[in-house]
């Protein structure tokens, strides 16, 4: 499959606590962190949701 590069570049703070728990999900922590996924339904339906909180790339 397709790997995609996901970078958080807002913080958590503030947002609501279901958002939260989604970039638990996808591992992240902080500012700055990423990670490397494929590119699935579920993947790519919690990055719809956070989608203001993440920068996404092909890897």
């Amino acid at each position: 499959m397709e790997k995609i590069k996901i970078t958080q570049v807002k913080s958590s703070i503030g947002t609501i606590p279901v958002h939260r728990k989604t970039l638990k999900a996808l591992g992240l922590k902080k500012i700055g962190s990423f990670r490397v996924h494929s590119k699935s339904p579920a993947v790519l339906g919690m990055l719809r949701s956070v989608n203001y909180l993440v920068n996404v790339e092909k890897a």
